[in-house]
Formats: structure tokens, sequence, C-alpha cells
């Protein structure tokens, strides 16, 4: 089973029909994100109906559960449930003939069977998505569309530092494609992850076509796997029984937000410092005034010291600090607008990068964020085989 199509429509119930219409003519199932809210905007259930030809129908268990839901919310955050009650059997009617998926939620979702055609209607939120659509596979009305199919072997390579179009000319060297043999690449997240796939009988070729391509990465490749740059870093922290700390300025703090929304991250993480301000520079971090006024606020000499602070105020083996122009104003043809100089101080040294980005304000502090975990990694002495599949 491969996908063959992802159209994004409007909120209209004209453009849902047609939408659907145009899928179910290409493919055997359809899966909707989307729609099932309690307002007024949300339409997908009332367009898979029109277009299956059949009534919306109240389903009183589904009522009772979504009501259920909605008391215990109003009665935690004391307001009156008698607000959610025209939301609630909304949700609760459904295309006749549907069969409810699992409720996300107040969001039920469902599957409907047209002929030979499947149609799943999912949430849009994400978590409530993934935990509905991991139960699809076995409902019945599903279960034979699944039958005789089979899960194709998997290599992920997440390189950094190299750009997609490189990445591209190494992969066409490597061999390319060959029947049987699928492979994206795809820039995410400022990485350049590459993701192959392969039939069960062609998984020996695709090894081979992985293993010459991860050797034309050569150390660009930072994981075979999945984990999270944050967790990885953590990771690499506890191997080495330290601490981190982090100094930001232009990331206001987006650096540690990564660091900490890995559970479990306080064993490794002492806590972080945004100081946007030269007055809390030199108050926090203890960066020397005449150091400021020297190179100013964005300089490799400021970017040291504010690591070198961080870990003596904060009590941490190894710091990360970040300091920089994010724009769109306060650059000068100096200090243009996008540069970031960053800098990594341990016990066993420090290193410094200097970076001059594009984009916009909030490409500059997400490119920062990224860079500054990935000098963590490489600081703290990273290895692709630690982070396999």
């Amino acid at each position: 089973m491969r996908m063959a199509r992802v159209l994004v429509v409007g909120d209209e119930v004209p453009d849902i029909e047609t939408g659907l219409r145009e899928l179910l003519e290409v493919a055997d199932l359809v899966v909707t994100s989307g729609g099932l809210g309690p307002t007024h905007d949300d339409r997908t259930v009332e367009a898979v109906a029109a277009v299956a030809g059949v009534p919306l129908r109240m389903d009183e268990a589904i009522l009772g559960r979504i009501t259920a839901w909605t008391d215990a919310y109003a009665a935690r955050s004391g307001t009156d449930p008698v607000r959610y009650a025209t939301g609630n059997r909304k949700q609760a009617h459904i295309p006749e003939g549907a069969e409810v998926l699992g409720l996300a939620g107040t969001a039920p979702g469902l599957v409907l069977a047209l002929g030979e055609k499947r149609v799943v209607v999912l949430p849009g939120v994400p978590s409530e998505l993934r935990r509905l659509f991991e139960d699809a596979p076995g409902h019945p009305l599903l279960a034979g569309l699944f039958d005789g199919t089979h899960e194709r072997d998997r290599w992920v390579t997440r390189t950094y530092g190299i750009s997609e179009s490189r990445v591209a000319d190494l992969f066409a060297e490597a061999g390319g494609d060959a029947p049987g043999i699928e492979t994206s690449i795809c820039a995410r997240n400022y990485e350049i992850e590459i993701d192959v796939r392969a039939d069960p009988q062609r998984a020996d070729a695709a090894a081979a076509l992985v293993e010459r391509l991860r050797a034309l990465l050569g150390d660009h490749v930072f994981a075979t796997g999945e984990q999270p740059l944050a967790a990885m870093v953590l990771e690499l922290a506890r191997r080495r029984g330290v601490r981190i700390a982090t100094a930001e300025s232009c990331t206001g703090g987006m650096v540690a937000a990564e660091l900490t929304s890995v559970a479990g991250s306080s064993d490794v993480v002492a806590g972080g410092a945004v100081t946007y301000s030269d007055q809390l520079k030199i108050a926090l971090l203890g960066v020397p005034e005449q150091l400021l006024a020297r190179h100013g606020a964005v300089s490799a000499e400021v970017a040291e010291a504010m690591a070198a602070g961080a870990r003596q105020r904060l009590g941490a083996e190894v710091a990360v600090a970040v300091t920089g122009i994010a724009g769109p104003g306060g650059g000068s043809d100096e200090k243009p607008v996008g540069l970031v100089h960053l800098h990594v101080a341990s016990p066993w040294g420090g290193e410094g990068a200097r970076t001059q980005w594009p984009g916009g304000r909030a490409d500059v502090r997400l490119r920062a964020t990224v860079a500054a975990l990935h000098m963590l990694r490489e600081h703290l002495g990273a290895d692709s085989r630690h982070f396999g599949a």
C-alpha cells in the first residue's frame, strides 16, 4: 500500500466534497484530518455524509461519552457544563453507516465504507490524530485493505552542515534508486534527512546503497535513527557525567526549552540564563563591561565570556552561549542581521562559531537554536552509531 496523493482544501463543504471525490477516484483508502470540532467551521463530517449520500444521525452513545468528557472539564475549570451542550450534539452527529473508531477529547474518529472504498475521518490535533490512527488498521472495516501488505525495510540517515542539493549529488553518485527501492531527501529542522525504504526482497541492495551513501557523506552524518537532537545531547552528557547550562541572548531561551522538553532532562540540565541586555550579561553571567564596550554584545569574545559565566554561575561543567542579531532591525555593515556567535565551554576546552544566516527573525532564531544543540553534540563527542534505529 502506497500513498497516492495529499490534498489540502478549505473549510467550505463544497471544497471538502470535491477533494474527497477526487481522492476516491485514485485511492482505496482516504484519510481526512481536521474539521471535527464543535464550531460552525468544522464541516468534515457533513461533507463526508454528502459524498456518501447518507444523512447524519445522532449517536447517543457517543453523545454520552462526549458529554462526560466536557462535564469533567467543566468541573475542573469551574465553568458551566451547559455551554458545551450545542457543540457536543454537533460532534455526536455522524454519517449513517459510519462506525466510530474512537474518541480523542470530544472529537470522534470515524470509519465509513463506500462500496470497496474506505474513508477514515480523524481529528486535526496531531496528538489526537496519532492516537486514533494507530487503532485504524485493526478496525474490521479496514482489515481487508491491509491483507497481504507488508512493512518495507527502512534506513534513516540524518545529516547536518551539508546542503540538500549536495546530498542529492552524493545520492546519485552512490547509485540512486533502483527498482523496489524508494528514497526521499528532505530538509527538516535545518538538517537533511535521507529516508530509504525497500521491499523485503530488495533489502540487501538498499543496505548497500545506504552504506555507500553514508561513506560519501562522512562526518555530516550524525544519526541513523529518529531520536530528537536534544535527547541525543542529553544522552551524551549522561555518558560524560556532566551537566549543561545555557546562556542565551537572541534565542531567548529556545535552546534551554529544547533541552528541557525531553522528559528526565533535570538530571542533566542545570539551568539557563536569558541575558538579552548588556546589564544582565554583566550582572548574571559576569561578562566584563569593558569586553562589551570593546567588542559589542554580538561578538566571539562576548559569546565566550557568556559560556564561561554560565558554567561558573549556574554550576555546570558544560555551557553553550548564543548571541546574535535576529532582526529585522539592529544590523549594520559590520554586523548584519543574521549574524550569530556561539560558544561551547567545558573542562576539556572551548570552541566558538560565527554564522551568518538569511531569513527572517524566526528563521535566524531557530537556526541558532539548532546550531547550538549540534555544537553541544559535537563537543560532547557524538558518534552516529550511538543513535541508530
